[in-house]
């Protein structure tokens, strides 16, 4: 599974649930000269060092980095697994209210080196003397500023389409929190063992349908969700969900009308996203005040599970998906 964030279309409905392009440029300078001088101050090259392999190369970093400056798509995985970053990319509102409040409060410590999506000022950046940078984002970008990043310090850049677990894998790595990743894999496998051997029954004799539609969504249509939490709950909780032919676009691609909800009655139960208190979430809320929707017959049967999903580009908040989707299935009836 791609390593891609569900609040937005970029990369939820293309290489898009995030991939909005980040334009960075250095103010009042090109920044070629910065990684000699962030060195300088930094009293020349770090003690200690590592290759890591990454989509740029093989990469030589510092084993224990202290200032860290992440960017695009990497500053909450590295957050969740306990970094403090010293410098951070803007995140959404709405992806900052889903955190724990130590990662809040961790995100807020560091200094904005620029917008998501928009802009990252590289002299601002430089200023941190960082000694690594963590990026993800959009591979045009990249090109038009790789270079750039790695003359401030050393530079790991892995691309939209990285799978979440190697992604997690790999920040660990580079961010030296491997201890917090074994506690997070370990609960994970935890959580999925359970569901499955709790709701093993119901899940082999079901046909789920996941269904959701965004705040990009056109008026009045929705999308079958294949990508993002509903591949965790059909690749390793095994739920028979719906996917894309091998080949073919995700299913979430396609903006579906509302004349079409009644086609989900063909599916036992249907899921859709529901927020961290379990009321639909805002722009699912026109989907459930249709009357289609409330005559689908897992509707009228409490078979209409409310999940939340508050990520899907690290464990911390996988594992939440986790509790929530267990908590779902506990719900219907006969699930023993």
């Amino acid at each position: 599974m791609s390593n891609t964030p569900l609040t937005r279309r970029g990369a939820a409905l293309a290489a898009a649930l995030m991939s909005a392009s980040l334009v960075l440029t250095a103010c009042g300078s090109d920044g070629d000269d910065t990684g000699d001088k962030a060195t300088e101050a930094r009293g020349g090259k770090a003690a200690g060092t590592h290759s890591v392999k990454a989509e740029n190369g093989t990469v030589e970093i510092p084993v224990d980095p202290r200032r860290i400056v992440t960017i695009g798509n990497t500053n909450l995985p590295f957050i969740d697994l306990g970094g403090k970053p010293v410098g951070v990319t803007e995140a959404s509102e709405s992806d900052l209210d889903v955190l724990p409040e130590e990662q809040r409060t961790a995100y807020e410590a560091a200094e904005i080196v620029g917008s998501d999506g928009g802009e990252v000022d590289l002299e601002k950046l430089a200023a941190l003397e960082p000694d690594l940078i963590l990026v993800q984002f959009h591979s045009n970008d990249w090109d038009k500023v790789g270079k750039k990043l790695q003359a401030i310090a050393p530079t790991v850049y892995w691309g939209l389409d990285t799978e979440w677990k190697a992604f997690a894998d790999a920040i660990a790595e580079a961010g030296n929190v491997t201890d917090a990743l074994s506690r997070q894999k370990a609960e994970f496998d935890e959580k999925v063992t359970k569901i499955q051997e709790t709701y093993g029954k119901v899940i082999d004799s079901t046909s789920f349908v996941d269904v959701s539609r965004g705040d990009w969504s056109d008026p009045g249509t929705f999308y079958i969700a294949d990508i993002g939490c509903s591949e965790i709950a059909r690749d390793d909780i095994g739920l028979d969900l719906p996917e894309a032919a091998e080949g073919e676009d995700p299913l979430a691609y396609e903006s579906l009308p509302f004349e079409q909800i009644g086609e989900l009655s063909e599916y036992d139960v249907v899921t859709y996203p529901v927020d961290a208190d379990g009321r639909p979430t805002e722009p699912f809320v026109p989907v459930v005040e249709t009357n289609t929707w409330k005559a689908l017959p897992a509707v009228s049967s409490g078979r209409a599970l409310g999940v939340f999903c508050p990520g899907n580009n690290s464990y911390g908040p996988v594992i939440q998906y986790l509790d929530s989707l267990g908590s779902a299935l506990a719900t219907l009836p006969g699930k023993q």
